[in-house]
């Protein structure tokens, strides 16, 4: 009976022993050669960094652009009302004579007349002897007339130009004076209350800070402006300090 045991249990054995070593082979197999990282990863790489970067820059600069034109645009206003009320005011004759300086202000203009000159030195001094009549003999005397009358024409034109843009500039140059003052003395008041606050907290030391002292008065502007032409005409000499 010992025989037939052993016999019947060793097929048993065998039965069981391909069934452990198939099912982990074909588990991991397919698991490492079917597995789509490619179909994953190169889509999200392709894909998803040019949708998500490209908008968001715009949409940066937008929100910065907003924020400056809120705080600029009373400034752009003001300037734009300024330099369209300054244009308004003048005249047809004005702005023809602008319009023309304007155009004589550029280089070709200096080709221009160097043309000029030589073709009538040359048509005066060589013309008699191809056979064209003879308008003007050297020393040229019309040609300087012409030129100083086109000078004297030019020069007015140039003063009349001048003289708008010296008012427009004055005008500018006394606002922005103004815009100064205004804000040396709200410094000043700004400094006095810092100061003043400084002296009311209980947690802050109470100390004298001369130079807040000092800068929290507003500054006597024509006391500066003698003390300044008083040190300038030192400077260039004793003969041009004022009396």
């Amino acid at each position: 009976m010992v025989p037939t045991a052993e016999k019947r249990a060793a097929p048993v054995v065998d039965d069981t022993s391909p069934r452990v070593t198939t099912a982990p082979s074909a588990d991991v197999r397919p698991q490492r050669l079917t597995t789509p990282p490619s179909a994953d990863v190169r889509p999200q790489r392709l894909t998803t960094p040019p949708s998500a970067v490209v908008p968001s820059a715009p949409a940066g600069r937008g929100q910065h652009l907003e924020e400056l034109s809120e705080d600029v645009a009373r400034n752009i206003e003001t300037i734009a009302h300024l330099q369209t009320e300054a244009e308004g005011k003048v005249g047809r004759i004005q702005r023809t004579i602008e319009n023309i300086t304007a155009a004589i202000a550029r280089p070709w203009t200096l080709n221009v007349i160097l043309g000029f000159v030589a073709l009538w030195v040359l048509v005066n001094t060589l013309g008699p002897l191809v056979g064209f009549p003879e308008v003007d003999r050297p020393p040229f005397p019309w040609l300087q007339g012409l030129i100083s009358f086109s000078a004297l024409l030019v020069t007015t034109m140039v003063l009349a130009t001048q003289s708008r843009q010296g008012r427009i500039a004055s005008q500018r140059a006394n606002l922005e004076l103004q815009v100064n003052l205004v804000a040396e003395q709200k410094i000043a008041k700004l400094i006095a209350l810092l100061e003043e606050l400084r002296r009311d907290l209980p947690s802050v030391r109470d100390r004298v800070d001369p130079v807040a002292n000092a800068m929290s008065e507003s500054v006597d502007h024509e006391a500066v402006l003698t003390v300044l032409e008083e040190t300038i005409a030192t400077a260039e000499g004793p003969d041009k300090a004022p009396e």
